[in-house]
């Protein structure tokens, strides 16, 4: 589903129904971090551009190939121009899914990627989960209505035969700009009733609902929020096997899409 322009809201409706019925051809993947990104890109075999389709100057990448019948479009945010480290968090996702929606027009939005789980919600190490909805934990603005808009709650688009045919776990997921957990954060992710706490979902939520595309969240868990063990220390330990499972599973979600329209997901 391409962003529609000021039309009315029945012509909108009317596009976004068409959409709904023709078969998904091009796909944009935001992953965070080059370690997440890359087996995806090797399983795929997509090259990376060598004229970039965004500003000059800004990191992010865009690796991008053909699979079957889906054009498939890898977006990296890249390394930080001054500190040389991936550039997680809400800012670069946002702003890497605005221009690649602008640039490439796609179907649907993919945001892979690891994530913090909490164990009281069932979340084990490896687990990959498939967002129900997801929201901000750390945007706090004590005035009605505000404080809504801080937490941003947004549905992801549904898609139960996915669910079924992968068997994957559904739950709620919540997003913030730091790796540890704070008590504020820790009441917000609570509030949110969060299985799974990440650091861009939220934010490529709101771009892709705000240009109207749907957009799906497939999680993996390197480390046990409410666990015994140091956070940080945790996430490095499982990075590389849980980057494993994230790149399996979203080649079976890949191949599930392929052939199929939005409203049979």
């Amino acid at each position: 589903m391409a962003p529609h322009g000021d039309g009315s809201g029945a012509a909108e409706e009317a596009a976004a129904a068409g959409a709904e019925e023709r078969p998904v051809s091009t796909v944009v993947v935001v992953i965070a971090m080059q370690t997440e990104a890359l087996p995806v890109v090797n399983r795929f075999h997509l090259v990376e551009d060598r004229e970039s389709l965004f500003p000059k100057g800004v990191p992010w990448v865009r690796y991008h190939g053909t699979y079957k019948d889906l054009n498939i479009n890898l977006i990296w945010p890249g390394k930080d121009p001054s500190f040389g480290v991936d550039s997680v968090g809400t800012i670069s996702a946002s702003l890497v899914t605005y221009a690649s929606v602008q640039a490439l027009q796609p179907d649907l939005i993919i945001n892979a990627g690891t994530a913090g789980g909490f164990k009281a919600k069932g979340a084990s190490i490896s687990d990959v989960f498939l967002a129900s909805e997801v929201a901000f934990h750390d945007r706090r603005i004590p005035i009605p209505v505000f404080d809504l808009y801080g937490v941003g709650l947004r549905q992801a688009f549904s898609t139960p035969n996915l669910v079924k045919e992968l068997n994957l776990k559904v739950g709620k997921l919540s997003t913030g700009d730091s790796l540890d957990m704070s008590q504020h954060d820790e009441a917000s992710i609570f509030a949110n009733d969060a299985t799974i706490k990440d650091m861009e979902g939220a934010a490529v939520a709101y771009v892709a609902d705000i240009l109207k595309v749907p957009a799906i969240f497939v999680k993996a868990v390197t480390d046990i929020v409410d666990g015994d063990k140091p956070t940080a220390e945790e996430f490095l330990q499982n990075l590389a096997a849980v980057t494993a499972t994230l790149d399996q599973t979203v080649s079976q979600v890949v191949e599930f899409i392929n052939g199929k329209c939005l409203s049979e997901l």
